[in-house]
């Protein structure tokens, strides 16, 4: 059976409509160079340009250019030929012997024909219950979007979709890991839209490079439905990080939190990690990835003292390399946390090289305890690659999870001349991506979790190279709000992690402080590609029964969401007393499965739920191995109505699959 969200020829006939290159004039580039407005790359710059196929499915054209002055533009264009997709990111060196003229307002700009056009953007993760909320607003007036903190997700989500008022529109995702800002404005037959960094009016030094955020542009035909499918399928085939060449797949993780009482992980040792990832072993629980978090290095058992990335020794005496031996013996991923940008006061990398630091004086005045870790600096970025490197081969860390606590704007700003406006913030992006491209490069197998406080840094950029899978700090056990979040990650970052907790007291009220239940209806919210199971290594059989079994059912569903299309049906509104209900399809395989969660307080004790993407005549075997249960159905019955009736507080998952004729005979 073929996807109704295969791309099809219609939708490659809309390259067209999304900015392929013409010529070096043409290119979608406006910036103001000094006095000077340019478009384009002009003819004064000399352009030359190269075209070359990375591989079967795309096409890479680059144009450089370079004037009199010495300054360089350099524009890569890539034009992918399995989907209708074009992507676009420019570059400023000088070649010069004195600094260039500054350069403003560098924004990649251009015109969408959208009679009629709407904006489907959300405000990120904002580290509240307000986050992942999306809003629709018509272009007849500006809408102007972005971030202002240092993060590109805080408040506003690099990721649009722009309706054409017909049938389809565009997709639209800005790779940026600092602040962007994003216009829209009517234009003659559509949408004249510009985005770049946020602030920048620089002069560029010699040998120095600046560059500008990636810009990706999807034309789509259909509904949103279309439009979110075809996304998902591009992101597996070309973004998504592979390991050792192979598709990430689903990922259980384990670990010890809050292990000998004491916060995150400071608790942790040789001793008592290498027990428990053998007793969740001897158990029936064998982790994909046993998580080290934040506590493990010298911090005197407060884990945000940072400035020291040696284990332990009292605890670690000999580092990570037993507990990653261990790991390695029994097929587990080692995963450890580091805060590589952030310093506390009297750290010791702080103390030995305080050139490497930014500091700056907090919004009330009061000089800051946190000190900003310069990656923008070759020498800082060198130290630190060289060093998490090392420690990653020595330990036998397969995952590599970087955190960012801070809003590190206030540094950049702190430190810059009226003629370097956003300069630190651009050099400081360029060498976190580097640094991480290196650890990748270093270390063949490895791959990235990024997390900034939750999602706060999970542009496109940043996710061609990492995974979240820490995508909040928000919501983990109130599962109305997660519901929430899986819908926008399903949509636009499809390889996330949830957690197996309930925070719900026995009236279905959710609570804060670390109220914490383990059991089905806390796996049924964790229905994502990677799930942190809470259930602990010394928990009583009961619990490990219940785990193992739902394990085995969520492991089963991630690997169709890994490789189907998704349906949500229905709305998620942060509300207790609604349904939840989501469908995945494999239309290769003509299987899937959709799942229905009753709430704390959803009132109506029978919940109907219509599925899409079925052939109306095929039948369907479905089974529901939670409860034993089977059915037959076909298409049409699926998709006019398919009625369930579970307790409140508790889900129901049914897989299904077509019958062969031989069998339906």
């Amino acid at each position: 059976m073929i996807s109704k969200n295969s791309v099809a020829g219609e939708d490659m006939l809309r390259i067209a409509k999304i900015l392929p290159y013409r010529s070096p004039s043409e290119v979608p580039l406006r910036f103001l160079y000094g006095e000077r407005v340019v478009c384009g790359i002009p003819d004064d710059f000399c352009p030359r340009v190269t075209v070359r196929r990375p591989d079967a499915n795309t096409v890479q054209i680059v144009i450089v250019g370079q004037d009199a002055q010495g300054l360089e533009i350099r524009c890569e264009y890539l034009e992918y030929l399995d989907f209708p997709m074009t992507e676009w990111v420019f570059f400023f060196t000088n070649r010069g012997e004195g600094d260039t003229e500054p350069l403003s307002d560098i924004r990649i700009a251009g015109h969408l024909d959208a009679p009629a056009p709407v904006l489907h953007h959300g405000n990120g993760d904002t580290c509240g219950r307000d986050g992942y909320t999306w809003y629709d607003d018509p272009i007849d007036r500006t809408v102007s979007l972005g971030t202002r903190d240092g993060t590109p997700c805080n408040g506003a989500f690099p990721y649009f979709r722009l309706r054409d008022g017909r049938d389809g529109g565009y997709q639209i995702a800005l790779g940026w890991p600092g602040s962007w800002r994003a216009e829209f404005s009517p234009d003659e037959g559509g949408v004249h839209f510009e985005m770049g960094q946020w602030r920048c009016h620089f002069a560029v030094r010699p040998g120095e490079t600046m560059r500008t955020p990636r810009l990706n542009l999807m034309a789509y035909c259909g509904d949103d439905s279309r439009a979110c499918n075809m996304w998902r399928r591009w992101y597996f085939a070309h973004i998504l990080p592979r390991e050792n060449g192979h598709s990430l797949r689903p990922m259980l993780c384990l670990h010890t939190y809050r292990i000998g009482g004491k916060e995150e992980f400071c608790g942790i040792t040789e001793k008592n990690q290498i027990d428990a990832i053998q007793t969740y072993i001897d158990r029936g629980m064998r982790p994909d990835i046993w998580w080290v978090d934040a506590g493990w290095y010298a911090c005197g058992d407060i884990w945000w003292k940072l400035g020291d990335w040696h284990p332990n020794r009292e605890n670690l005496p000999n580092g990570f390399a037993p507990i990653g031996e261990k790991c390695d013996e029994n097929g587990i991923r080692l995963l450890v946390w580091f805060e590589p940008e952030r310093c506390y006061e009297g750290g010791l990398l702080l103390q030995e090289h305080p050139e490497w630091f930014l500091h700056w004086d907090e919004p009330d005045g009061t000089p800051s305890k946190n000190y900003a870790f310069d990656l923008g600096n070759p020498e800082a970025r060198q130290y630190i690659t060289d060093y998490v490197s090392g420690m990653i081969a020595q330990s036998h860390i397969r995952v590599y999870r970087q955190d960012f606590n801070f809003s590190p704007m206030h540094a950049w700003m702190a430190h810059e001349a009226p003629d370097r406006i956003g300069a630190m913030e651009n050099l400081h992006v360029q060498g976190y991506l580097q640094y991480w491209d290196d650890l990748l490069l270093r270390n063949p197998g490895l791959w990235i979790d990024s997390c900034a406080s939750g999602g706060r840094r999970n542009d496109l950029e940043t996710m061609r190279r990492a995974v979240p899978l820490q995508y909040t700090d928000v919501g983990l056990g109130e599962h109305p709000a997660k519901q929430k979040q899986h819908r926008q990650m399903f949509e636009w970052i499809p390889y996330f992690r949830a957690h197996t907790m309930s925070h719900d007291d026995d009236e279905g009220n959710y609570l804060t402080g670390g109220y914490q239940k383990v059991d089905a209806f806390a796996y049924h919210n964790a229905m994502a590609p990677v799930v942190t199971s809470m259930i602990e290594y010394n928990d009583d059989d009961a619990m490990f029964d219940m785990g193992r079994k739902m394990t085995e059912i969520w492991r089963r569903a991630a690997q169709i969401e890994l490789s189907g299309d998704y349906y949500p049906l229905t709305e998620c509104r942060l509300n207790p007393a609604d349904y939840y209900a989501m469908q995945f399809d494999r239309p290769e395989c003509s299987d899937g499965f959709f799942q229905v969660i009753r709430n704390t307080k959803a009132q109506e004790d029978t919940f109907t739920v219509h599925l899409t993407a079925l052939d109306d005549e095929t039948v369907y075997r479905l089974s529901d191995p939670e409860h034993g249960e089977t059915r037959r159905c076909t298409g049409r019955e699926l998709r006019e109505g398919f009625s369930v009736s579970i307790p409140k507080r508790s889900g129901i998952l049914w897989f299904y699959r077509a019958e062969s004729e031989d069998t339906q005979a």
